[in-house]
């Protein structure tokens, strides 16, 4: 998937680079975005995780009565926060003065987490209790965007921009209770790939060096698992094939301030 991602941004930046031959803006002193830049980038980052862990329809090992609370209480909404920052590098062509088009890539880290723990009172079994703890993570950030802006000044340039996301996703789930002594844990660690979009603006500082501002919605989609129930206690007909499901999705919102060098 790497490949790809490297694939891609060598594509986009050579369809950025080929898409006109007019490259300088008509007024005087004004600014002139073509070419190849680079920098640096930090800010944070909002997700969203809607985080379930059920009992599967298939299963025959978990008492019937219990399986409803169980799913209502495996349905979680987690909201992993962290930081993001890292490296760009990416390619601009003016275009009749007031567009500029191009392509972006850009890898740094994605650190957020959050876990979720809730514990009920089992239905089946009162006053035994069961607990449901669900957590999800990142550690990095990869994206390749094309690009495409309008400028507003001689020095202030809007664009918005879009394309594919990189990521490792980190899944975890634990279900404990004291009902026979049971419990059940699953986890994944998976490299996604999703889409992102998003916008900003940029100012030239001279004719070398700009500080941008932006925003980015990310979403990679979801992963899943399963894992078997096991017991300690006393075993009754419930218990054999005690199967359960975990699925888990990621959204994120990421605000950032950046740095470019124009070559």
């Amino acid at each position: 998937m790497r490949k790809y991602l490297v694939v891609l941004a060598a594509l986009s930046i050579i369809s950025a680079s080929a898409l006109s031959q007019t490259t300088a803006p008509s007024k005087r002193n004004a600014t002139n975005w073509t070419g190849f830049y680079a920098g640096l980038n930090a800010g944070g980052a909002i997700g969203s995780s809607n985080a379930q862990t059920g009992v599967a329809a298939t299963a025959t090992g978990i008492n019937p009565s219990a399986v409803p609370q169980i799913d209502s209480v495996g349905n979680q909404n987690l909201d992993p926060k962290g930081y993001a920052g890292g490296l760009q590098f990416g390619y601009n062509r003016q275009i009749a003065d007031k567009w500029v088009l191009g392509a972006e890539a850009d890898y740094g880290a994605f650190v957020t987490s959050n876990s979720v723990t809730e514990t009920a009172t089992a239905t089946c079994c009162a006053p035994d209790a069961f607990t449901i703890d669900q957590k999800v993570s990142t550690d990095w950030l990869s994206t390749v965007r094309l690009r495409a802006g309008h400028t507003i000044t001689r020095r202030g340039l809007l664009f918005v921009s879009g394309g594919a996301a990189e990521t490792q996703f980190h899944y975890s789930s634990l279900f404990t209770t004291v009902v026979e002594e049971a419990s059940e844990s699953a986890s994944s660690s998976v490299l996604k790939t999703g889409w992102i979009i998003g916008g900003g603006g940029e100012f030239a500082l001279n004719r070398r060096w700009s500080v941008r501002a932006e925003y980015l919605y990310s979403d990679f989609g979801s992963i899943s698992n399963a894992g078997t129930v096991t017991y300690i206690g006393v075993i009754d007909q419930y218990d054999p094939s005690a199967l359960m499901t975990h699925t888990a999705t990621l959204t994120s919102n990421i605000s950032r301030l950046a740095v470019n060098y124009r070559f």
